[in-house]
Protein backbone atom coordinates (compact mmCIF):
# COMPACT_ATOMS: atom_id res chain seq x y z
CA UNK A 1 0.00 0.00 0.00
CA UNK A 2 2.96 2.17 0.74
CA UNK A 3 4.29 1.25 -2.76
CA UNK A 4 1.50 2.54 -4.19
CA UNK A 5 0.97 5.42 -2.36
CA UNK A 6 4.43 6.68 -3.16
CA UNK A 7 4.13 5.74 -6.77
CA UNK A 8 1.08 7.82 -6.81
CA UNK A 9 2.59 10.78 -5.60
CA UNK A 10 5.53 10.68 -7.94
CA UNK A 11 3.27 10.28 -10.60
CA UNK A 12 0.68 13.38 -9.35
CA UNK A 13 4.35 15.42 -9.25
CA UNK A 14 5.52 14.32 -12.80
CA UNK A 15 1.98 15.24 -14.19
CA UNK A 16 1.80 18.43 -12.88
CA UNK A 17 5.80 19.57 -13.71
CA UNK A 18 4.32 18.37 -17.36
CA UNK A 19 1.11 20.80 -17.31
CA UNK A 20 2.94 23.62 -16.04
CA UNK A 21 5.66 23.37 -18.49
CA UNK A 22 2.99 22.64 -20.98
CA UNK A 23 1.01 25.78 -20.14
CA UNK A 24 4.53 28.05 -20.39
CA UNK A 25 4.93 26.94 -23.52
CA UNK A 26 1.37 27.77 -25.09
CA UNK A 27 1.62 31.47 -23.67
CA UNK A 28 5.31 31.58 -26.02
CA UNK A 29 3.25 29.82 -28.95
CA UNK A 30 -0.01 32.28 -28.57
CA UNK A 31 2.04 35.02 -28.34
CA UNK A 32 4.53 34.28 -31.56
CA UNK A 33 1.96 33.82 -33.64
CA UNK A 34 -0.22 36.92 -33.11
CA UNK A 35 2.66 39.38 -32.39
CA UNK A 36 5.49 38.49 -34.78
CA UNK A 37 2.96 39.30 -37.80
CA UNK A 38 0.88 41.89 -36.34
CA UNK A 39 3.97 44.08 -34.52
CA UNK A 40 5.73 47.14 -35.82
CA UNK A 41 7.22 50.02 -35.09
CA UNK A 42 8.04 52.55 -37.12
CA UNK A 43 6.11 51.63 -40.70
CA UNK A 44 7.93 49.57 -43.14
CA UNK A 45 11.41 51.19 -42.22
CA UNK A 46 12.33 49.02 -39.28
CA UNK A 47 10.25 46.24 -39.65
CA UNK A 48 12.40 43.04 -39.98
CA UNK A 49 14.03 44.57 -37.31
CA UNK A 50 11.28 44.59 -35.17
CA UNK A 51 9.58 41.12 -35.71
CA UNK A 52 13.07 39.58 -35.52
CA UNK A 53 13.92 41.37 -31.86
CA UNK A 54 9.72 40.34 -31.29
CA UNK A 55 10.72 36.59 -31.73
CA UNK A 56 13.65 36.20 -30.37
CA UNK A 57 13.06 37.96 -27.29
CA UNK A 58 9.82 36.10 -26.45
CA UNK A 59 11.85 32.92 -27.49
CA UNK A 60 14.42 33.77 -24.78
CA UNK A 61 11.92 34.85 -22.41
CA UNK A 62 10.42 31.18 -22.71
CA UNK A 63 13.30 29.48 -22.31
CA UNK A 64 14.54 31.12 -19.48
CA UNK A 65 11.18 31.06 -17.58
CA UNK A 66 11.50 26.86 -18.61
CA UNK A 67 14.99 26.81 -17.16
CA UNK A 68 13.77 28.60 -13.88
CA UNK A 69 10.94 25.90 -13.65
CA UNK A 70 13.59 22.82 -14.33
CA UNK A 71 15.35 23.89 -11.85
CA UNK A 72 12.75 24.14 -9.58
CA UNK A 73 11.44 21.08 -9.88
CA UNK A 74 14.78 19.07 -10.04
CA UNK A 75 15.65 20.07 -6.89
CA UNK A 76 11.76 19.18 -5.29
CA UNK A 77 12.57 15.77 -7.34
CA UNK A 78 15.84 15.54 -5.36
CA UNK A 79 14.03 16.28 -2.05
CA UNK A 80 11.02 14.42 -2.36
CA UNK A 81 11.60 11.38 -4.91
CA UNK A 82 15.40 11.12 -4.59
CA UNK A 83 16.15 12.49 -8.37
CA UNK A 84 14.20 9.21 -9.89
CA UNK A 85 12.41 11.90 -12.62
CA UNK A 86 16.28 13.43 -13.55
CA UNK A 87 17.38 10.18 -13.43
CA UNK A 88 14.70 8.61 -16.19
CA UNK A 89 15.56 12.15 -18.35
CA UNK A 90 19.32 11.37 -18.24
CA UNK A 91 18.97 7.85 -19.32
CA UNK A 92 16.85 8.34 -22.29
CA UNK A 93 19.50 10.95 -23.17
CA UNK A 94 22.34 7.94 -23.46
CA UNK A 95 23.74 7.50 -26.88
CA UNK A 96 22.51 3.50 -26.39
CA UNK A 97 18.93 5.01 -26.11
CA UNK A 98 19.48 7.54 -29.16
CA UNK A 99 16.96 5.42 -31.07
CA UNK A 100 14.02 5.71 -29.25
CA UNK A 101 14.82 9.30 -28.04
CA UNK A 102 15.58 11.14 -31.63
CA UNK A 103 13.75 9.69 -34.73
CA UNK A 104 14.81 10.72 -38.02
CA UNK A 105 13.71 14.47 -37.95
CA UNK A 106 15.50 14.98 -35.09
CA UNK A 107 19.05 13.48 -36.14
CA UNK A 108 18.23 15.28 -39.57
CA UNK A 109 17.73 18.85 -38.01
CA UNK A 110 20.19 18.23 -35.25
CA UNK A 111 22.83 17.85 -38.18
CA UNK A 112 21.43 20.65 -39.98
CA UNK A 113 22.51 23.09 -36.95
CA UNK A 114 25.71 21.29 -36.51
CA UNK A 115 26.24 21.94 -40.12
CA UNK A 116 25.17 25.74 -39.93
CA UNK A 117 28.04 26.45 -36.71
CA UNK A 118 30.98 24.52 -38.36
CA UNK A 119 29.98 27.01 -41.79
CA UNK A 120 30.10 30.05 -38.52
CA UNK A 121 33.59 28.17 -36.96
CA UNK A 122 35.29 28.36 -40.57
CA UNK A 123 34.04 31.57 -41.83
CA UNK A 124 35.84 34.32 -42.99
CA UNK A 125 32.95 36.41 -41.31
CA UNK A 126 32.26 34.57 -38.17
CA UNK A 127 31.05 37.66 -36.28
CA UNK A 128 28.11 38.63 -39.32
CA UNK A 129 27.89 34.64 -39.69
CA UNK A 130 26.63 34.13 -36.22
CA UNK A 131 24.29 37.16 -35.94
CA UNK A 132 23.32 37.83 -39.49
CA UNK A 133 23.60 41.64 -39.29
CA UNK A 134 25.19 42.19 -42.74
CA UNK A 135 22.06 40.13 -44.36
CA UNK A 136 18.12 39.18 -42.79
CA UNK A 137 19.37 38.45 -39.47
CA UNK A 138 18.76 34.56 -40.19
CA UNK A 139 22.23 33.72 -38.88
CA UNK A 140 23.56 30.94 -36.59
CA UNK A 141 21.84 32.48 -33.44
CA UNK A 142 18.84 32.25 -35.02
CA UNK A 143 18.92 28.93 -36.53
CA UNK A 144 19.78 28.16 -32.88
CA UNK A 145 16.42 29.52 -31.56
CA UNK A 146 14.72 27.92 -34.10
CA UNK A 147 15.94 24.33 -33.37
CA UNK A 148 16.22 24.64 -29.39
CA UNK A 149 12.17 26.06 -29.40
CA UNK A 150 11.61 22.96 -32.31
CA UNK A 151 13.07 20.24 -29.81
CA UNK A 152 11.35 22.03 -26.16
CA UNK A 153 8.12 22.16 -28.35
CA UNK A 154 7.62 18.92 -29.76
CA UNK A 155 8.53 17.43 -26.66
CA UNK A 156 6.92 19.08 -23.96
CA UNK A 157 4.05 20.66 -25.13
CA UNK A 158 0.52 18.58 -25.00
CA UNK A 159 -1.14 20.72 -27.43
CA UNK A 160 -3.60 23.40 -26.85
CA UNK A 161 -6.44 24.66 -29.38
CA UNK A 162 -5.90 27.92 -28.86
CA UNK A 163 -2.94 28.57 -30.57
CA UNK A 164 -4.28 27.71 -33.83
CA UNK A 165 -7.05 29.97 -33.52
CA UNK A 166 -4.65 32.66 -32.76
CA UNK A 167 -2.84 32.06 -35.55
CA UNK A 168 -5.85 32.41 -37.59
CA UNK A 169 -7.37 35.33 -35.60
CA UNK A 170 -3.56 36.89 -36.78
CA UNK A 171 -4.07 35.91 -40.06
CA UNK A 172 -7.64 37.51 -41.14
CA UNK A 173 -6.10 40.61 -39.32
CA UNK A 174 -3.14 40.60 -41.56
CA UNK A 175 -4.92 39.83 -44.79
CA UNK A 176 -7.66 42.38 -44.13
CA UNK A 177 -5.38 45.07 -44.09
CA UNK A 178 -3.30 43.37 -46.92
CA UNK A 179 -6.68 43.74 -48.81
CA UNK A 180 -7.39 47.28 -48.17
CA UNK A 181 -3.97 47.79 -49.49
CA UNK A 182 -4.92 46.45 -52.99
CA UNK A 183 -7.98 48.95 -52.85
CA UNK A 184 -4.85 52.03 -51.89
CA UNK A 185 -6.77 52.97 -48.57
CA UNK A 186 -3.32 52.85 -46.49
CA UNK A 187 -5.34 52.09 -43.03
CA UNK A 188 -1.86 52.36 -41.11
CA UNK A 189 -0.72 55.26 -42.97
CA UNK A 190 2.45 53.56 -44.29
CA UNK A 191 2.57 53.93 -47.96
CA UNK A 192 2.85 58.04 -48.00
CA UNK A 193 5.60 57.47 -45.41
CA UNK A 194 7.99 55.64 -48.77
CA UNK A 195 8.57 56.62 -52.12
CA UNK A 196 5.50 56.63 -54.54
CA UNK A 197 7.29 54.16 -57.21
CA UNK A 198 7.64 51.36 -54.39
CA UNK A 199 4.25 51.74 -52.30
CA UNK A 200 2.98 48.84 -53.96
CA UNK A 201 5.68 46.50 -53.33
CA UNK A 202 5.15 46.56 -49.52
CA UNK A 203 2.09 45.70 -47.95
CA UNK A 204 -0.11 45.08 -44.73
CA UNK A 205 1.85 44.78 -41.52
CA UNK A 206 4.22 42.03 -43.30
CA UNK A 207 6.26 44.35 -45.45
CA UNK A 208 7.43 43.20 -48.80
CA UNK A 209 4.53 41.19 -50.95
CA UNK A 210 7.10 38.65 -51.50
CA UNK A 211 7.05 38.25 -47.25
CA UNK A 212 3.51 38.69 -47.32
CA UNK A 213 1.84 35.92 -49.45
CA UNK A 214 4.66 33.60 -47.96
CA UNK A 215 2.83 34.49 -44.77
CA UNK A 216 -0.41 34.67 -46.69
CA UNK A 217 0.53 30.86 -47.54
CA UNK A 218 0.90 29.28 -44.06
CA UNK A 219 -2.83 30.87 -43.15
CA UNK A 220 -4.73 29.98 -46.70
CA UNK A 221 -2.59 26.43 -45.90
CA UNK A 222 -3.63 25.94 -42.66
CA UNK A 223 -7.10 26.94 -43.23
CA UNK A 224 -7.61 24.86 -46.28
CA UNK A 225 -6.83 21.26 -44.82
CA UNK A 226 -8.54 22.09 -42.15
CA UNK A 227 -11.67 22.82 -43.72
CA UNK A 228 -11.56 19.93 -45.91
CA UNK A 229 -11.59 17.54 -42.50
CA UNK A 230 -13.46 19.91 -40.23
CA UNK A 231 -16.12 17.86 -37.90
CA UNK A 232 -19.51 20.26 -36.79
CA UNK A 233 -20.70 22.94 -38.93
CA UNK A 234 -19.12 26.18 -36.78
CA UNK A 235 -15.58 24.50 -37.28
CA UNK A 236 -16.37 24.40 -40.89
CA UNK A 237 -17.86 27.93 -41.24
CA UNK A 238 -14.75 28.77 -39.42
CA UNK A 239 -12.54 27.43 -41.69
CA UNK A 240 -14.33 28.34 -44.60
CA UNK A 241 -14.37 31.92 -43.96
CA UNK A 242 -10.46 31.89 -43.42
CA UNK A 243 -9.37 30.09 -46.61
CA UNK A 244 -11.99 32.41 -48.07
CA UNK A 245 -10.12 35.58 -47.25
CA UNK A 246 -6.89 33.87 -47.87
CA UNK A 247 -7.47 33.34 -51.33
CA UNK A 248 -8.66 36.99 -51.64
CA UNK A 249 -5.24 37.98 -49.58
CA UNK A 250 -2.50 35.88 -51.50
CA UNK A 251 -4.56 37.00 -55.35
CA UNK A 252 -4.20 40.43 -54.20
CA UNK A 253 -0.96 40.38 -53.02
CA UNK A 254 0.42 40.37 -56.47
CA UNK A 255 3.54 38.58 -55.59
CA UNK A 256 4.66 35.45 -58.03
CA UNK A 257 5.54 33.37 -55.48
CA UNK A 258 1.52 32.40 -54.45
CA UNK A 259 1.45 30.33 -57.89
CA UNK A 260 3.48 27.69 -56.39
CA UNK A 261 1.77 27.46 -53.02
CA UNK A 262 -1.10 27.40 -54.31
CA UNK A 263 -0.44 24.55 -56.67
CA UNK A 264 1.41 22.72 -53.83
CA UNK A 265 -2.02 22.81 -52.26
CA UNK A 266 -4.30 21.95 -54.66
CA UNK A 267 -2.00 19.16 -55.84
CA UNK A 268 -1.28 17.30 -52.52
CA UNK A 269 -4.35 17.88 -50.93
CA UNK A 270 -6.31 15.20 -52.51
CA UNK A 271 -3.56 12.63 -51.87
CA UNK A 272 -4.92 13.01 -47.99
CA UNK A 273 -8.54 14.19 -48.20
CA UNK A 274 -9.58 11.56 -50.90
CA UNK A 275 -9.91 9.11 -48.03
CA UNK A 276 -13.56 9.96 -47.32
CA UNK A 277 -16.10 10.68 -49.67
CA UNK A 278 -16.40 13.81 -47.55
CA UNK A 279 -13.07 14.85 -48.44
CA UNK A 280 -14.12 14.81 -52.05
CA UNK A 281 -16.64 17.16 -51.64
CA UNK A 282 -15.27 19.58 -49.21
CA UNK A 283 -12.07 19.75 -52.02
CA UNK A 284 -14.48 20.34 -55.03
CA UNK A 285 -15.80 23.11 -52.80
CA UNK A 286 -12.20 24.44 -52.56
CA UNK A 287 -11.90 24.35 -55.95
CA UNK A 288 -14.77 26.27 -56.95
CA UNK A 289 -14.61 28.65 -54.24
CA UNK A 290 -10.91 29.79 -55.38
CA UNK A 291 -12.81 30.02 -59.07
CA UNK A 292 -14.93 32.36 -57.44
CA UNK A 293 -12.63 34.46 -56.20
CA UNK A 294 -10.77 34.85 -59.10
CA UNK A 295 -13.96 36.25 -60.66
CA UNK A 296 -14.84 38.31 -58.30
CA UNK A 297 -11.57 40.30 -58.32
CA UNK A 298 -12.46 40.13 -61.76
CA UNK A 299 -15.20 41.93 -60.98
CA UNK A 300 -13.80 44.37 -58.64
CA UNK A 301 -10.83 45.17 -60.80
CA UNK A 302 -13.48 46.15 -63.38
CA UNK A 303 -15.73 48.46 -61.31
CA UNK A 304 -12.98 49.84 -59.34
CA UNK A 305 -10.64 50.25 -61.94
CA UNK A 306 -9.09 53.32 -61.17
CA UNK A 307 -8.70 52.40 -57.04
CA UNK A 308 -7.35 48.77 -57.54
CA UNK A 309 -3.46 48.17 -57.42
CA UNK A 310 -4.80 45.76 -60.30
CA UNK A 311 -3.17 42.27 -60.98
CA UNK A 312 -0.18 41.35 -63.51
CA UNK A 313 1.50 38.45 -64.58
CA UNK A 314 -0.29 34.73 -64.04
CA UNK A 315 -3.17 36.08 -61.99
CA UNK A 316 -3.60 38.32 -64.67
CA UNK A 317 -4.37 35.41 -67.43
CA UNK A 318 -6.64 33.67 -65.03
CA UNK A 319 -8.76 36.33 -64.61
CA UNK A 320 -8.57 36.80 -68.09
CA UNK A 321 -9.44 33.12 -68.50
CA UNK A 322 -12.29 33.12 -71.47
CA UNK A 323 -15.26 31.66 -70.29
CA UNK A 324 -14.50 32.31 -66.46
CA UNK A 325 -17.91 32.68 -65.59
CA UNK A 326 -18.85 29.25 -67.01
CA UNK A 327 -16.11 27.53 -65.32
CA UNK A 328 -16.76 28.58 -62.18
CA UNK A 329 -21.16 27.56 -62.47
CA UNK A 330 -19.57 24.00 -63.72
CA UNK A 331 -17.52 23.49 -60.90
CA UNK A 332 -20.75 24.36 -58.50
CA UNK A 333 -22.71 22.16 -60.57
CA UNK A 334 -19.94 19.30 -60.68
CA UNK A 335 -19.75 20.07 -56.18
CA UNK A 336 -23.48 19.78 -56.04
CA UNK A 337 -23.53 16.92 -58.64
CA UNK A 338 -20.83 14.78 -56.88
CA UNK A 339 -22.42 15.26 -52.92
CA UNK A 340 -25.94 14.28 -54.44
CA UNK A 341 -24.21 11.16 -55.78
CA UNK A 342 -22.37 10.07 -52.53
CA UNK A 343 -25.12 10.73 -50.63
CA UNK A 344 -27.05 8.06 -52.58
CA UNK A 345 -23.87 5.87 -52.14
CA UNK A 346 -23.96 6.41 -47.99
CA UNK A 347 -27.66 5.34 -48.37
CA UNK A 348 -26.48 1.86 -50.27
CA UNK A 349 -23.21 1.31 -47.69
CA UNK A 350 -26.10 1.49 -44.82
CA UNK A 351 -28.43 -1.29 -46.94
CA UNK A 352 -25.21 -2.94 -47.52
CA UNK A 353 -23.91 -3.17 -44.06
CA UNK A 354 -27.21 -3.91 -42.55
CA UNK A 355 -27.34 -7.22 -44.94
CA UNK A 356 -24.10 -8.25 -43.80
CA UNK A 357 -21.73 -7.16 -46.35
CA UNK A 358 -18.77 -5.80 -46.19
CA UNK A 359 -16.74 -2.23 -46.94
CA UNK A 360 -14.00 -3.99 -48.74
CA UNK A 361 -15.35 -2.48 -52.07
CA UNK A 362 -15.78 0.98 -50.49
CA UNK A 363 -12.28 0.91 -49.18
CA UNK A 364 -10.86 -0.12 -52.72
CA UNK A 365 -12.51 2.34 -54.40
CA UNK A 366 -10.59 5.13 -52.46
CA UNK A 367 -7.48 3.39 -52.87
CA UNK A 368 -8.01 3.60 -56.72
CA UNK A 369 -9.21 7.21 -56.47
CA UNK A 370 -5.84 8.28 -54.79
CA UNK A 371 -3.80 6.47 -57.39
CA UNK A 372 -5.96 8.13 -60.47
CA UNK A 373 -5.13 11.33 -58.54
CA UNK A 374 -1.16 10.28 -58.71
CA UNK A 375 -1.02 9.39 -61.85
CA UNK A 376 -2.35 12.96 -62.77
CA UNK A 377 0.06 14.45 -60.81
CA UNK A 378 2.80 12.33 -62.61
CA UNK A 379 0.73 13.09 -65.92
CA UNK A 380 1.17 16.85 -65.23
CA UNK A 381 5.25 16.46 -63.99
CA UNK A 382 5.92 14.90 -67.68
CA UNK A 383 4.05 17.53 -69.61
CA UNK A 384 5.14 20.68 -67.61
CA UNK A 385 8.89 18.81 -68.17
CA UNK A 386 8.29 18.30 -71.83
CA UNK A 387 7.05 22.25 -72.37
CA UNK A 388 10.01 23.08 -70.23
CA UNK A 389 12.66 21.56 -73.06
CA UNK A 390 10.33 22.89 -75.72
CA UNK A 391 11.08 26.14 -74.48
CA UNK A 392 14.27 26.22 -73.33
CA UNK A 393 16.45 23.25 -75.01
CA UNK A 394 14.81 23.35 -78.18
CA UNK A 395 14.04 27.47 -77.89
CA UNK A 396 10.90 27.14 -78.91
CA UNK A 397 9.24 29.46 -76.16
CA UNK A 398 6.67 31.59 -78.31
CA UNK A 399 4.80 29.11 -79.19
CA UNK A 400 3.26 29.49 -75.55
CA UNK A 401 2.11 33.08 -75.54
CA UNK A 402 2.28 34.47 -72.27
CA UNK A 403 3.33 31.51 -70.12
CA UNK A 404 6.38 31.79 -72.22
CA UNK A 405 7.48 34.11 -69.31
CA UNK A 406 7.83 31.15 -67.20
CA UNK A 407 9.13 28.44 -69.53
CA UNK A 408 11.77 29.94 -70.49
CA UNK A 409 14.75 30.74 -67.97
CA UNK A 410 17.24 33.54 -68.65
CA UNK A 411 18.59 36.14 -66.92
CA UNK A 412 15.26 37.80 -66.70
CA UNK A 413 13.12 35.26 -65.79
CA UNK A 414 11.31 35.95 -62.26
CA UNK A 415 12.32 39.94 -61.67
CA UNK A 416 16.00 38.88 -62.49
CA UNK A 417 15.84 35.68 -60.42
CA UNK A 418 17.44 33.26 -63.55
CA UNK A 419 20.36 35.84 -63.29
CA UNK A 420 21.04 35.83 -59.74
CA UNK A 421 20.92 32.19 -59.44
CA UNK A 422 22.98 31.50 -62.53
CA UNK A 423 25.67 33.67 -60.39
CA UNK A 424 25.22 31.57 -57.53
CA UNK A 425 25.59 28.46 -58.76
CA UNK A 426 29.02 29.89 -60.30
CA UNK A 427 29.94 31.09 -57.48
CA UNK A 428 29.56 27.94 -55.53
CA UNK A 429 31.58 26.20 -58.22
CA UNK A 430 34.35 28.64 -57.31
CA UNK A 431 34.24 27.59 -53.85
CA UNK A 432 37.13 26.30 -51.81
CA UNK A 433 37.23 22.87 -50.63
CA UNK A 434 35.47 23.62 -47.09
CA UNK A 435 33.38 26.49 -48.16
CA UNK A 436 31.78 23.49 -51.12
CA UNK A 437 31.25 21.51 -47.88
CA UNK A 438 29.87 23.61 -45.08
CA UNK A 439 28.79 26.93 -47.16
CA UNK A 440 30.25 30.51 -46.99
CA UNK A 441 28.76 31.22 -43.21
CA UNK A 442 24.92 31.74 -42.33
CA UNK A 443 22.91 35.01 -44.37
CA UNK A 444 26.32 35.51 -45.55
CA UNK A 445 25.03 35.75 -49.35
CA UNK A 446 25.02 39.84 -49.56
CA UNK A 447 28.82 39.85 -48.66
CA UNK A 448 29.41 37.33 -51.27
CA UNK A 449 28.05 39.05 -54.44
CA UNK A 450 29.33 42.15 -53.23
CA UNK A 451 32.31 41.24 -53.03
CA UNK A 452 32.73 39.12 -56.23
CA UNK A 453 30.54 40.79 -58.83
CA UNK A 454 29.13 43.67 -57.41
CA UNK A 455 29.72 46.00 -60.44
CA UNK A 456 27.94 43.37 -63.04
CA UNK A 457 24.97 42.87 -60.74
CA UNK A 458 24.34 46.18 -60.30
CA UNK A 459 24.89 46.96 -64.28
CA UNK A 460 22.81 44.04 -65.45
CA UNK A 461 19.63 44.00 -62.92
CA UNK A 462 20.19 47.53 -61.48
CA UNK A 463 19.93 46.73 -58.62
CA UNK A 464 21.99 44.97 -55.28
CA UNK A 465 20.72 41.29 -54.68
CA UNK A 466 21.63 40.18 -51.06
CA UNK A 467 19.77 37.18 -50.78
CA UNK A 468 19.63 33.86 -53.43
CA UNK A 469 15.30 34.59 -53.46
CA UNK A 470 15.43 30.56 -53.24
CA UNK A 471 15.65 29.37 -50.08
CA UNK A 472 17.11 26.31 -50.87
CA UNK A 473 19.86 27.72 -53.36
CA UNK A 474 20.70 29.80 -50.30
CA UNK A 475 21.44 27.43 -47.80
CA UNK A 476 23.72 25.40 -50.46
CA UNK A 477 25.71 28.55 -50.77
CA UNK A 478 25.68 29.83 -46.76
CA UNK A 479 25.63 26.46 -44.86
CA UNK A 480 26.97 23.85 -47.98
CA UNK A 481 25.33 20.72 -49.21
CA UNK A 482 25.54 18.61 -46.07
CA UNK A 483 23.55 21.32 -43.98
CA UNK A 484 21.10 21.91 -46.61
CA UNK A 485 20.50 18.20 -47.28
CA UNK A 486 19.89 17.82 -43.29
CA UNK A 487 17.38 20.53 -44.10
CA UNK A 488 15.16 18.91 -46.39
CA UNK A 489 15.27 15.67 -44.44
CA UNK A 490 14.03 17.28 -41.44
CA UNK A 491 10.92 18.83 -43.45
CA UNK A 492 10.18 15.78 -45.67
CA UNK A 493 10.69 13.72 -41.82
CA UNK A 494 8.33 15.62 -40.14
CA UNK A 495 5.74 16.10 -43.11
CA UNK A 496 5.76 11.90 -43.36
CA UNK A 497 5.62 12.07 -40.04
CA UNK A 498 2.41 14.03 -39.85
CA UNK A 499 0.34 12.48 -42.97
CA UNK A 500 0.91 9.11 -41.44
CA UNK A 501 -0.52 10.59 -38.19
CA UNK A 502 -3.46 12.16 -39.81
CA UNK A 503 -3.92 8.78 -41.92
CA UNK A 504 -3.91 6.48 -39.16
CA UNK A 505 -6.35 9.01 -36.82
CA UNK A 506 -8.96 8.88 -39.43
CA UNK A 507 -8.86 5.18 -40.92
CA UNK A 508 -12.47 4.73 -39.31
CA UNK A 509 -13.85 8.27 -38.59
CA UNK A 510 -13.60 8.97 -35.15
CA UNK A 511 -16.41 10.07 -33.21
CA UNK A 512 -16.53 13.64 -31.73
CA UNK A 513 -16.91 12.53 -27.89
CA UNK A 514 -14.62 11.67 -25.51
CA UNK A 515 -11.13 10.91 -25.99
CA UNK A 516 -11.78 10.34 -29.82
CA UNK A 517 -13.33 13.93 -29.76
CA UNK A 518 -9.59 14.96 -28.14
CA UNK A 519 -7.82 13.09 -31.04
CA UNK A 520 -10.13 14.77 -33.70
CA UNK A 521 -8.69 18.06 -32.37
CA UNK A 522 -5.39 17.12 -32.48
CA UNK A 523 -6.23 15.42 -36.16
CA UNK A 524 -7.17 18.62 -37.20
CA UNK A 525 -4.18 20.32 -35.97
CA UNK A 526 -1.84 17.93 -37.31
CA UNK A 527 -3.00 18.57 -41.48
CA UNK A 528 -3.75 21.85 -40.77
CA UNK A 529 0.61 22.42 -39.85
CA UNK A 530 0.93 19.74 -42.33
CA UNK A 531 -0.54 21.95 -45.54
CA UNK A 532 1.26 25.16 -44.11
CA UNK A 533 4.61 24.11 -43.73
CA UNK A 534 4.06 22.50 -47.52
CA UNK A 535 2.75 26.07 -49.15
CA UNK A 536 6.00 27.08 -47.24
CA UNK A 537 8.02 25.27 -48.83
CA UNK A 538 6.92 25.48 -52.27
CA UNK A 539 6.79 29.40 -52.71
CA UNK A 540 10.31 29.32 -50.60
CA UNK A 541 11.75 27.84 -54.33
CA UNK A 542 11.09 31.70 -55.50
CA UNK A 543 11.82 33.62 -52.10
CA UNK A 544 13.89 34.80 -48.95
CA UNK A 545 13.88 33.28 -45.53
CA UNK A 546 13.33 36.39 -43.17
CA UNK A 547 12.35 36.17 -39.80
CA UNK A 548 8.84 37.12 -40.06
CA UNK A 549 6.88 34.23 -42.12
CA UNK A 550 9.94 32.04 -41.20
CA UNK A 551 9.62 31.61 -37.67
CA UNK A 552 5.95 31.41 -38.07
CA UNK A 553 6.44 28.05 -40.23
CA UNK A 554 9.11 26.64 -37.70
CA UNK A 555 5.94 27.31 -35.06
CA UNK A 556 3.49 25.25 -36.91
CA UNK A 557 5.96 22.95 -37.66
CA UNK A 558 6.98 22.38 -33.95
CA UNK A 559 2.91 22.50 -32.94
CA UNK A 560 2.04 19.92 -36.13
CA UNK A 561 4.96 16.88 -34.63
CA UNK A 562 4.21 18.00 -31.02
CA UNK A 563 0.50 16.92 -31.81
CA UNK A 564 1.31 14.25 -33.79
CA UNK A 565 3.81 12.77 -31.16
CA UNK A 566 2.67 9.12 -29.82
CA UNK A 567 3.22 10.12 -26.31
Amino acid sequence: MEKNTVANRTDSFAETCSSIISGVISVFLVFAVIAVPLIYDKSYFNILETKYKCFYMNALVMLTVLLLLGIVMLVIDWKEFQGEHVKKLFASLKPANWKQTFRFADTAVLIFWLASAISTLQSEYLYESFWGNEGRYSGLFLMTLYVVMYFVVSRLWRGNKLVMQAFFAAGLIVCYVGITDYFQLDILHFRGKIKPEQSTIFTSTIGNINTYTAYVALVMGAAAAMFATAKGWLKTCWYYLCMVVAFFAIIMGCSDNAYLALGALFALLPLLVFRSRKGVVRYLVMAATFATVIQCIDFINQAYADMVIGLDSLFQILVNLPGLLAIVVLLWCLTAAVALYFRKQEKADVAALLAGKTQEQKEKSKVTLIRIWLGLILLGTIVLVIMLLDANALGNGSRYGSLGNYLVFNDNWGTMRGYIWRKSLELYAAFPFMHKLFGFGPDTFGIMTTQSFMKDMVGTTGQVFDTAHNEYLQFLLTIGPIGLAAYLCFLFGNGWKMAKYWIHQNAHGPKMTGAAGLAAEKSACVIGCLFAVICYCAQALVNLNLPIATPVMWVLMSVGVASSRDK
